[in-house]
């Protein structure tokens, strides 16, 4: 399983409890005493991928550090409702403090890994790779793309900044595919950059302007019928990686994947994923 940065996920939990909190959890401080502790589990309300559990445990850790977990499910695993992911030995007030984080990390998580791990069966048995997009939620990218390889898929790019992708509309406003390459390997030399380099093409004109431009890494598709697709797919002839990308569904991907694409890029795993309900419940003695 891939880590989670700790320096992230630290600022991560900081936000996210200062956020709901501010100066303090005013109910649990009224109504619990200081140095009472409580048992909890986590139970799961719907079937899916669990995804969040270790993102759990280190809020729990925040919160107190004496805190104990008891995990029955890992990441990545397939869960049905009643199940129970974890059981939790914890300061009462700070679990308290740290429910509302947890649930509502680990229920969006948990949404995602399920969804990635539904395309990623779709395509079983392909050579192919489906791949995550930058369509993630501000300030928490690094959870949700930690969230798609829990469910089976792959990362792209983290950012603008590790990956050259030449799209649309880099093209429209530079004047052409040709142009565009060009200024890039000049601005990755000036700078002492060693970048890889997709190009998006909409038709076999521009695939024909790229492949004749050269110096590339990888020709991503946008939007391309399954018969164009394919036969763009036997231009290109291995000389570079190939991507599909725009609108796939569960419904389309295996016939996607099928034309002999490499990748199959998704925006929907994290931004049409829903979530899987959980909940934290106290256990009385």
């Amino acid at each position: 399983m891939n880590l989670l940065d700790p320096k992230l996920l630290n600022q991560f939990i900081e936000d996210g409890l200062y956020e709901d909190i501010h100066e303090g959890d005013h109910t649990s401080l009224a109504c619990i005493p200081a140095d009472d502790r409580s048992k909890a589990r986590l139970l799961v309300k719907a079937e899916g991928v669990i995804a969040g559990v270790a993102v759990a445990e280190a809020i729990f850790k925040y919160v107190d550090p004496t805190s104990t977990l008891d995990i029955k499910i890992k990441d990545g695993e397939d869960v049905r409702y009643g199940d129970v992911a974890f059981y939790v030995e914890c300061n009462s007030q700070a679990l308290l403090k740290a429910e509302r984080l947890i649930l509502n990390t680990m229920q969006r998580l948990s949404g995602i890994a399920t969804l990635s791990s539904r395309f990623a069966f779709e395509v079983e048995g392909l050579p192919v790779k489906i791949l995550d997009t930058r369509k993630t939620t501000p300030l928490i990218r690094f959870l949700e793309k930690w969230a798609v390889k829990v469910g089976g898929c792959d990362s792209y790019r983290t950012g603008l900044y590790d990956w050259i992708m030449i799209k649309d509309n880099h093209v429209d406003a530079c004047g052409s595919h040709t142009e565009a390459i060009t200024k890039v390997h000049e601005y990755l030399k000036a700078n002492n950059l060693d970048l890889d380099i997709t190009v998006e093409v909409r038709n076999l004109v521009e695939l024909h302007e790229v492949l004749d431009k050269g110096g590339i890494t990888r020709i991503m598709f946008d939007n391309f019928e399954l018969p164009i697709l394919r036969e763009a797919v036997a231009h290109v002839n291995g000389q570079y990686e190939t991507e599909a990308s725009g609108g796939v569904t569960l419904h389309t991907v295996r016939k996607i994947a099928e034309t002999g694409v490499d990748f199959v890029s998704v925006g929907a795993l994290t931004h049409s994923a829903g979530c899987l309900d959980l909940s934290l419940k106290v256990i009385k003695d």
